[in-house]
C-alpha cells in the first residue's frame, strides 16, 4: 500500500500559514492559536446539521404546527442543499475579501441567529426565511472546512478531515437522538426543542472571535524576502511565522477554468448525489420508520444511529482515503451498504429497522470521502478553495430535487415505495461517477491551472 503522502512529515506545534498558492512550510506560530483553531473547527462541525437534524426528528409535530402538505414539507427539506448551492459560489471572494476565518465566525453567527429565530416564526414562509438564515451560515462554512485544513495543516489533511468529519457527525447525531427527550422535557413544545441548537452555534462563535487577530497579524507580518519568496518573521514570544510578499500573493496568471476538467465533473456529482441521499435521509427516514409503526422517539433514535456511525467511519474513512492511490474501493463499498439499506427498508422497514439503520448510515459516510478527495483532488489551497465552491455550488443543485420529489411521491402514490426506490436507484450512478473522482489526478494535471 503506498505511504500516506499527508502524514509523512513529523506533526508540529502548530499549523502552517500559507496563503493563496501552493502550500509551503512554515515555521510554528503560536501553540495556544493552533489549540483554539482546531477547537473552532471541531465547533463549527459539530453545528453543520442540527439545524437539520433536528427538524427530521420533530418534522410530523412542525408540519401539523405550520399547516404543511406533503409537498410543501418535501419543499422544506429540499431548502439546505438549495441554500448551499446559491451561497456556495460566493465564498472563494469572501474567503479572498475577508479571510476563511472570518467567513467561518461569520458563518456560525448566521447559524446561531437563524436557528433561534426559526421557531418563533408564526408561519411557513417565517419559517423557511430563518431556515435559510442558518443554512447561509452552514453553506459557507461547508465550503471553508476543507480550505481550512488545507491551508493551516497541510500536512495534516487526512487526519483533521477526519477529525471535522467526526465532529460533525456527532452534531448530527447527537441533535437527531437528543431534540425529541429535550423537547419532550421542555413541555412538548417543538418551538422550544428546535430553539435550544442555537446556543450551540453561539459558543461556536467563541473561539474565531479569539484566533482573528492572531490570524490577521500573522498574514501582515513585514516582509524582508525578495518577491516572490517567503520571508520569516519572529513574534515577541519567539514564535515564527510565514509572510510572503504581494508578488507571491497576487501572481498575474490565468485560471484555467474547471469547466474542463472531468475530475471535478465527477466530484461534483458524486458529491450532488451522496448530498441528495443525505439530505432525504436526514428530512424524511424518520417519517418513514414512524409510518411503518415505530414510535416518535425510536424514529429519532434510529436518525441518530444512522448519523452517530459516522463517528467513528468519519475520522476513519478520510485517513484511509489519504493512504490510497485510488479510493474507488471504498466509494464501492459505502454504496453497496446503502443499496442492502433501502432494499430492506423497502421490503421490511419497521422489522429490520436497526439493521437497516446501519448500512444507511455506512453508507451516508460517502459524505467525509466526498470532502477528502476535495483535498486530495489539487495540489494548492487556491485550487482546494475553488474546486471546494464549485463541486458543493453545483452539487447542491443537483440534491435539490430530490428530496422534494421524494415528499411529492410520497403524496401522490400513499406510500414509501416508490421514493425509497428512487432513494436506492440514485446510489448506482453515485458509485459510478465517484469511482471515476477517486482516481489519482489532479485538477491541475487536466486544466492547466496554476497558481
Amino acid at each position: 500500500m503506498p505511504p500516506d503522502r499527508t502524514t509523512q512529515k513529523p506533526v508540529t506545534a502548530a499549523p502552517q500559514l500559507v496563503t493563496e498558492g501552493p502550500a509551503r512550510p512554515a515555521a510554528p506560530w503560536g501553540t495556544w492559536t493552533v489549540r483554539l483553531m482546531i477547537l473552532g473547527i471541531v465547533l463549527a462541525a459539530l453545528n453543520l446539521r442540527p439545524a437539520i437534524t433536528s427538524l427530521g426528528a420533530l418534522f410530523e409535530e412542525v408540519r401539523t404546527g405550520l399547516g404543511m402538505s406533503g409537498s410543501i414539507a418535501g419543499l422544506l427539506t429540499a431548502v439546505p442543499p438549495l441554500c448551499f448551492a446559491l451561497f456556495s459560489p460566493a465564498v472563494p471572494w469572501l474567503s479572498r475579501r475577508f479571510g476563511p476565518a472570518t467567513v467561518v465566525c461569520a458563518g456560525m453567527a448566521a447559524v446561531a441567529g437563524g436557528l433561534l429565530l426559526r421557531p418563533f416564526s408564526d408561519g411557513t414562509a417565517g419559517f423557511l426565511a430563518a431556515s435559510a438564515l442558518a443554512l447561509m451560515g452552514i453553506a459557507v462554512t461547508n465550503v471553508l472546512m476543507p480550505v481550512l485544513v488545507k491551508r493551516y495543516f497541510p500536512d495534516r489533511v487526512g487526519s483533521m478531515t477526519g477529525l471535522y468529519s467526526m465532529a460533525l457527525s456527532l452534531g448530527t447525531g447527537l441533535a437527531a437522538a437528543a431534540t425529541v427527550p429535550l423537547t419532550d422535557a421542555l413541555g412538548g413544545s417543538w418551538r422550544l426543542g428546535l430553539g435550544l441548537w442555537a446556543t450551540l452555534a453561539a459558543v461556536a462563535v467563541l473561539p474565531w472571535l479569539v484566533v482573528l487577530r492572531p490570524l490577521r497579524a500573522a498574514e501582515r507580518r513585514p516582509q524582508t524576502a525578495e518577491p516572490g519568496q517567503p520571508s520569516v518573521a519572529r513574534s515577541g514570544a519567539g514564535n515564527t511565522a510565514l509572510a510572503v510578499t504581494p508578488a507571491a500573493t497576487a501572481p498575474a496568471r490565468r485560471a484555467a477554468s474547471l469547466l474542463r476538467s472531468p475530475t471535478a465533473w465527477a466530484l461534483t456529482g458524486y458529491f450532488g448525489l451522496q448530498g441528495a441521499g443525505g439530505y432525504t435521509v436526514m428530512g424524511w427516514i424518520p417519517q418513514i420508520f414512524r409510518d411503518a409503526g415505530v414510535s416518535a422517539r425510536t424514529a429519532g433514535l434510529l436518525l441518530a444511529v444512522i448519523m452517530a456511525l459516522g463517528v467513528p467511519l468519519a475520522f476513519a474513512i478520510p485517513r484511509l482515503a489519504a493512504r490510497l492511490r485510488n479510493q474507488g474501493p471504498i466509494v464501492a463499498v459505502l454504496g453497496l451498504c446503502g443499496l442492502g439499506g433501502y432494499t430492506g427498508l423497502y421490503f421490511a422497514p419497521a422489522a429490520g429497522a436497526w439493521a437497516w439503520a446501519l448500512l444507511i448510515g455506512v453508507a451516508n459516510c460517502a459524505f467525509p470521502l466526498a470532502l477528502t478527495m476535495i483535498g486530495m483532488r489539487s495540489r494548492t489551497a487556491t485550487g482546494v478553495v475553488r474546486l471546494s465552491a464549485f463541486t458543493q455550488s453545483v452539487g447542491y443543485l443537483i440534491a435539490v430535487p430530490v428530496p422534494l420529489l421524494v415528499g411529492v411521491l410520497y403524496q401522490h402514490s400513499g406510500g414509501w415505495g416508490l421514493p425509497i426506490s428512487l432513494m436506492a436507484g440514485l446510489l448506482v450512478p453515485q458509485i459510478a461517477l465517484g469511482v471515476l473522482a477517486g482516481r489519482d489526478r489532479t485538477i491541475e494535471d487536466e486544466t492547466g491551472m496554476r497558481d
